[in-house]
């Protein structure tokens, strides 16, 4: 059931209806907003008409062919989404103390977590929070778009593996780090070599994972940087599938080497000069503090990382 929130004037609003101007604000789009909400769009449409009438004013401009947030309804939108974290942080607090932690955690995460067992993780999790929710999906768009979701406030949580400075808007704990690596078939002309730089790889076949993805960022901005863009002749949805094509003979790679396997019938070489580093972290919002169970999972998180290995 929706809380009430007394105006000045006495007037009341319900936090749905709250929760509905923010996720327009958001999707910028009355369908995508419902879609996200799970309601359909002429309950939230009504929603918004009814809040904008409480408050004598315009909070959309709305057209045939777009919806943006009115003057009033950008200065609105910070305060409201401070007044419903306000909200779930007190409902939050008072369902642990009668009921146990409670809540939601929606988590993105890449189709490879490295050293984080992150089934394990969540069912430890789950075992101690039953009553808390988690919803986990896969990511389909990479990195960028698990920072984009958390950003938006899509995703409370993201495990992802950007570079500095594509963290912006972001609060991030770094897991872990592995450098990139030149993987060859073994009958390579260049898997002899101690080490190679990029302009060796100059003129290549490349396999590598979709744009969007981290390491094909930093690979491709790597190559521009030297004046030497790649041609990718094969792109693949999972960076451990990567080597199935280097063995197959259609491409060279340049990845992390957290994805690599054993295999005679590929060598991995080092990177010359400065090499590139892929960093695995977990994000969340830098706009707003984490929900209690948000926090209890990155706390569950920390002690995994700083417990003894026995």
């Amino acid at each position: 059931m929706a809380l009430l929130i007394v105006n000045d004037d006495n007037s009341l609003m319900e936090t749905r209806q709250l929760e509905y101007f923010v996720a327009v604000a958001e999707e910028l789009s009355f369908t995508r907003a419902a879609q996200r909400v799970y309601a359909v769009q002429s309950t939230v449409s009504a929603a918004i008409r009814s809040l904008e009438t409480e408050l004598r004013t315009t909070l959309f401009d709305r057209s045939t062919r777009r919806v943006a947030l009115s003057p009033a309804g950008a200065a609105f939108l910070p305060e409201v989404k401070a007044a419903l974290e306000a909200v779930q942080r007190a409902k939050a607090v008072l369902q642990e103390a009668t009921e146990g932690l409670r809540g939601t955690i929606r988590i993105g995460t890449l189709t490879s977590t490295w050293e984080l067992d992150l089934p394990t993780l969540l069912g430890a999790f789950h075992r101690r929070y039953p009553l808390v929710d988690i919803h986990l999906t896969v990511s389909v768009s990479g990195s960028s778009g698990l920072a984009d979701d958390v950003r938006h406030g899509r995703l409370d949580v993201a495990l992802l593996g950007l570079p500095d400075s594509e963290l912006t808007g972001l609060r991030t704990t770094a897991l872990d780090s592995r450098p990139f690596v030149a993987l060859l078939p073994a009958d390579h002309r260049l898997a002899g070599r101690h080490e190679l730089t990029l302009g060796d790889l100059a003129g290549e076949h490349f396999v590598d994972t979709a744009r969007g993805y981290a390491n094909r960022l930093a690979v491709d901005r790597a190559f521009d940087a030297i004046g030497t863009p790649r041609r990718i002749v094969v792109e693949v949805a999972d960076v451990q599938t990567v080597p199935d094509y280097v063995r197959a003979g259609l491409g060279i790679a340049v990845i992390p080497n957290h994805a690599l396997d054993p295999d005679p019938a590929l060598v991995a070489v080092p990177l010359a000069g400065n090499p590139l580093t892929c960093v695995f972290s977990i994000a969340t919002s830098a706009d707003k503090p984490p929900s209690l169970p948000v926090q209890t999972l990155l706390d569950l998180i920390d002690e995994g990382r700083t417990a003894p290995h026995v």
